[in-house]
């Protein structure tokens, strides 16, 4: 039986040695802030490093995909380590083109090698759930159709709602899809915003101040997961205080089975802006 190889890029927003742990490969995605500065996310820019020069930057940086050749010499570099085939997920099709450079490089490598190339339809740790699920099953030996199985389920039961200080990061690089008739309501509402079935940010719903939105998130996971074992991560730009919290009060009221604190990377930050703050969520098995 084939090992199967887990591969991702930096948009999902792993940390970095729980990545290394689980021998998850990660294809960054760049940051560009000029000409003369462009940066692989998380690679020679970490998150920290990222939200500094963004509070000193005139103007919101851009943000560009990886080449399909990055991800063929990803998958190719997989291959040398003998019998192996690829899971390949990545950030929603409907944000960037990574998905469709990661699907230029399967087909340049058909026959050779089995690779499955997958529109998450998330961002941050909306993906990194999905890819951490699957990269402990590979580690235990699980064959490629057992992890695509549980893809199926993962893909249907993974929730993401997240918050953010203003939508102007989201409106100004054109991701922000149907929440841009939000705007002119920003100083009395906080948009509880998620990502729908096509991968589209949308506004889940409206909430009056930072403080009932929370609690309406949580009302919300309730609502989708009750007592059922899940996995949660907390991602932030720049609010670990906040997301911490969170995460200790989803211990507190949900079956968590396992969590993860995390920094929303540069490239999803640059979009989402500092002070974002997301919740994820997904069913363990039982």
């Amino acid at each position: 039986m084939a090992n199967v190889k887990i591969v991702t890029d930096s948009t999902a927003d792993i940390p970095k040695a729980l990545a290394e742990q689980l021998n998850i490969k990660v294809v960054p995605l760049k940051v560009i802030f000029s000409e003369a500065e462009t940066y692989e996310d998380g690679v020679d820019l970490s998150a920290s490093e990222f939200y500094k020069k963004l509070s000193a930057s005139e103007t919101i940086p851009t943000t560009s995909q990886p080449t399909p050749f990055q991800f063929e010499e990803t998958y190719r570099n997989l291959m040398e380590q003998g019998d192996t085939e690829i899971i390949s997920i990545h950030l929603s099709s409907q944000l960037s083109g990574t998905y469709q450079a990661a699907t230029i490089a399967k087909q340049s490598l058909e026959g050779e090698v089995k690779i499955h190339v997958v529109d998450s339809k998330r961002a941050s740790y909306g993906i990194g759930l999905i890819v951490i699920e699957l990269a402990r099953m590979a580690e235990q030996g699980k064959s490629m159709e057992e992890c695509l199985a549980r893809l199926d389920d993962l893909l249907v039961n993974t929730k993401i709602y997240f918050m953010v200080d203003t939508l102007e990061y989201l409106q100004k690089n054109g991701r922000i899809g149907r929440a841009s008739a939000l705007l002119g309501s920003l100083l009395k509402i906080k948009p509880i915003l998620s990502l729908n079935e096509e991968g589209v940010v949308f506004p889940f719903e409206k909430v009056r101040g930072q403080k009932k939105a929370l609690n309406r998130i949580i009302e919300i996971l309730k609502e989708d997961f009750g007592d059922e074992p899940i996995h949660i991560g907390s991602s932030h730009a720049i609010n670990e205080a906040l997301s911490n919290e969170l995460l200790v009060r989803m211990k507190n009221e949900f079956n968590v089975k396992s969590e993860v604190l995390t920094e929303i990377g540069s490239v999803i930050g640059a979009h989402v802006g500092p002070g974002a703050i997301a919740l994820m969520v997904t069913k363990a098995k039982p």
